[in-house]
């Protein structure tokens, strides 16, 4: 079937917004009605389907998740006439959904998009052939709003929860999320989790939080490699000076080896870099210090310093959740229902990241790079969304769902040639001004505290029926 036999509208929109046809067309292939409820029958915990089915919630939010709606409760009006249940329901549902399904929800539509991509011949660039890079980082949900009863006699701003999410970098996804209710838990409290994920020839990238002796030796011990900042409070044993190695853009890179007592043996030959940076850090740090397990042979100091500071690339992500997606949803108190809205963003990101494969495939790597903004590409989505839809049958879109990897990649291409790049160009900042720092008066204290707990405290304090 072509576009040209799917109608006239269908084609219209292919020609205009061929973004958000390919958008709807993703999810109408990795987000089928079909493979949401599977997936919530496989992973669901004490919830149940009755007449509200996950797919039903997984729309809903996804609406909101894209700017296309404000709230649940105005997707619900728009929708009254599809939905047979009360909106009670729907956030009754939405605040049951536990963290383990979400962060599944992730895990799997990411496979399925990974290979879209390699389908598509869209990868960027190895920076170490041979070696899949996962960039670790953990992610604090914004404050919501008091409405929630329990909340409504605390001054401290209310936490959700956390995520730490991994992003790889050669195909610009977030390949896994592990989420906590609990937005005053350390995040290394979560990395028991990460150890499991661990793979052979895995080359962890992380901020020196997760600088921790066990997390060190678990990858080691999996044939894994780490290019971690190092923590003050890791023991070592420094064996020599430092050499001076070379420069790189952030600054002058010396070299060391040191070695960690640990059980296995595993931590004996470490690789110690020193960067003296160019500018200091945000926290005014002038020098930083990179630990790895990498030989020589496979990556020498200057890489080890730029695979490093590849780590900003999981702060862009967090920044586009939070700018071009709405996953900090404030009005959703309860952290089941907010860990999904943010597990939802990340698989929206995931899906602007199949599109940017796209360009790269037809318009070439390096000008998508540098000259598309994923700003702009959700920018037009949440804008022709809603009348696209309201112009094309939810009919006409089931035969995305039906295609093989081959013919779907097929239509990604044809579509993406009709993509006018200057219309999602990105413009450079300009330096930044200097601006008189306020002073922000908070609780001293409790400047925050964790909404998990305190519902947690509210359940034991009522009497049992």
């Amino acid at each position: 079937m072509t576009m040209i036999e799917l109608g006239q509208v269908f084609e219209r929109f292919s020609q205009e917004t061929p973004v958000s046809v390919m958008v709807r067309g993703l999810m109408e292939k990795i987000l089928s009605p079909q493979k949401l409820d599977q997936l919530f029958e496989n992973y669901r915990q004490n919830q149940y389907t009755k007449e509200l089915m996950f797919s039903t919630i997984v729309e809903m939010m996804s609406l909101v998740i894209c700017g296309i709606y404000p709230s649940i409760h105005s997707v619900y009006q728009a929708k009254s006439k599809e939905i047979n249940v009360s909106v009670t329901s729907i956030y009754n549902k939405l605040n049951a959904t536990d963290p383990i399904l979400s962060a599944q929800l992730v895990r799997e539509t990411a496979q399925e998009m990974e290979a879209t991509i390699r389908y598509l011949q869209g990868t960027l660039p190895d920076s170490i052939p041979g070696h899949r890079i996962k960039i670790l980082d953990g992610n604090t949900l914004g404050a919501t709003e008091h409405r929630l009863k329990p909340l409504r006699s605390c001054n401290s701003a209310p936490l959700p929860g956390q995520s730490l999410v991994v992003l790889d970098p050669s195909l610009m996804l977030a390949i896994d999320v592990f989420p906590c209710e609990d937005g005053h838990a350390q995040e290394r409290s979560l990395l028991p989790d990460v150890i499991k994920t661990v793979e052979e020839d895995d080359v962890w990238i992380a901020d020196r939080n997760f600088c921790t002796l066990n997390f060190l030796e678990e990858i080691a011990s999996r044939s894994a490699f780490f290019v971690i900042r190092e923590h003050k409070c890791l023991p070592k044993q420094t064996r020599e000076t430092f050499r001076y190695i070379g420069t790189v853009e952030e600054g002058k890179v010396f070299e060391q080896t040191i070695s960690i007592s640990d059980e296995g043996g595993y931590l004996s030959q470490i690789r110690r870099i020193k960067l003296i940076l160019s500018e200091p850090t945000r926290d005014g740090a002038q020098e930083i210090f990179i630990l790895t397990n990498l030989s020589s042979n496979q990556a020498n100091p200057l890489l080890v310093a730029k695979l490093y500071r590849k780590r900003w690339t999981i702060e862009t992500l967090f920044q586009i959740l939070t700018v071009t997606f709405n996953c900090e949803i404030k009005t959703l108190g309860y952290p089941k229902a907010a860990l999904l809205a943010f597990c939802l963003a990340l698989v929206a990101y995931n899906l602007i990241s199949v599109v940017l494969a796209a360009l790269r495939a037809v318009h070439g790597t390096e000008i998508v790079q540098k000259e598309v903004s994923s700003y702009y590409l959700a920018l037009e989505i949440s804008g022709t969304y809603r009348g696209m839809m309201i112009a094309i049958p939810p009919t006409q879109w089931k035969f995305f769902g039906q295609l093989n990897f081959l013919e779907l990649t097929n239509y990604l291409r044809d579509l993406a040639k009709k993509v006018n790049l200057k219309t999602f160009q990105r413009h450079a900042r300009g330096p930044k001004k200097i601006r008189s720092k306020m002073k922000r008066v908070r609780p001293k204290k409790k400047p925050h505290v964790s909404t998990n707990k305190i519902l947690t405290q509210n359940m034991l304090k009522k009497p049992t029926p």
